[in-house]
């Protein structure tokens, strides 16, 4: 999708780029953090595929690459990660199967490369998809430190400290970036947040093996498969949406339209950050109940979930007028 602001926002947004790899060296000077540092590939490739994320949307933001440049693009970032150790290695089926190196690159790819365009497509309206990235990377160190310090699963620390770098990045680009807005992302910034995002949602999943988990916590070791969906999973819903539609009309999936769900909200008559604010919250309401579901009863977490469900239903249904003419 093209950028939706001018230079000034990915020049503002690229000086943030290089917290991550700054965060990553304080962090492997602490001493309860410099082992996962140790004989691990996985700071390089995150690194690497950083750069190379960033460096793409740097030339989309300016020069505005064709489809099929940036998705080679795309795939070249999630690829150097995946070969440099990022990548699923299991899936639950049939118990645990493990998968041959071939199918874990390729499977890396395409969820890295799927994450990617859901973070960037829904990057449509100021502060929305900062928000729903922060939401989700906090979601995740939730449950990163649950599986770290609660069942003792320690790569999930690499995991936590990429949720905790990239939450704190949405948090404090956030207040500039909300309407009226004074800093814009660009592609530069949804495709890096997206990475980043995916990232740390395989270093979770695919590094966990539940075969070496006690039965009562095999919810736990398995759960970090499905949380991924969940937390992108508004963001997703949009892609496919937009794909459908896109293609259905004979357009190509990549075209920008005005239909995305943040504009069908504003256009039931929602004000812009009202219409920001139920994205969030829908976003918070799946990625937390996801995680509950390993902390908490099964049935208290369904009911919360339900709850939830129902006033953000109401709220959508119910635009206040005064607020749409803002």
């Amino acid at each position: 999708m093209p950028a939706r602001r001018s230079a000034p926002g990915w020049m503002a947004w690229s000086g943030s780029s290089p917290r991550i790899p700054y965060g990553m060296l304080v962090a492997s000077r602490l001493p309860e953090l410099s082992a996962v540092f140790g004989a691990n590939r996985q700071p390089l490739a995150l690194i690497v595929g950083s750069t190379l994320i960033v460096v793409l949307g740097l030339l989309d933001d300016r020069f505005g690459l064709d489809a099929p440049t940036k998705f080679a693009g795309q795939v070249l970032a999630a690829g150097s990660m995946a070969f440099l150790g990022i990548q699923m290695v299991w899936l639950p089926i049939g118990g645990t199967l493990v998968l041959d190196p071939l199918t874990s690159v390729l499977l890396t790819v395409l969820f890295v490369v799927l994450t990617i365009n859901a973070v960037n497509f829904v990057d449509g309206l100021d502060g929305l998809a900062a928000g729903i990235v922060g939401i989700a990377a906090t979601a995740f160190f939730v449950y990163a430190f649950l599986l770290s310090v609660e069942f003792g699963f320690d790569r999930a620390t690499l995991a936590a400290l990429i949720c905790a770098l990239l939450a704190g990045i949405c948090v404090g680009f956030l207040p500039h970036n909300l309407n009226p807005a004074k800093l814009f992302m660009g592609d530069t910034g949804s495709m890096l947040i997206g990475l980043l995002l995916s990232a740390s949602a395989i270093m979770l999943s695919g590094r966990v093996d539940p075969s070496a988990v006690r039965g009562e916590l095999l919810l736990p070791a398995i759960l970090p498969l499905l949380l991924p969906l969940a937390v992108i999973a508004v963001p997703l819903l949009d892609v496919g949406m937009a794909v459908v539609r896109r293609t259905r009309r004979g357009r190509s999936p990549f075209a920008p339209d005005k239909e995305h769900l943040h504009h069908r909200l504003i256009e039931l008559g929602h004000s812009h950050r009202r219409a920001v604010g139920l994205m969030h919250a829908w976003t918070a309401l799946i990625a937390f109940s996801a995680v509950a579901v390993a902390l908490i009863p099964w049935p208290l977490a369904l009911v919360v979930f339900l709850i939830g469900l129902g006033g953000l239903a109401l709220m959508v249904s119910r635009p206040e007028a005064s607020l749409s003419r803002r």
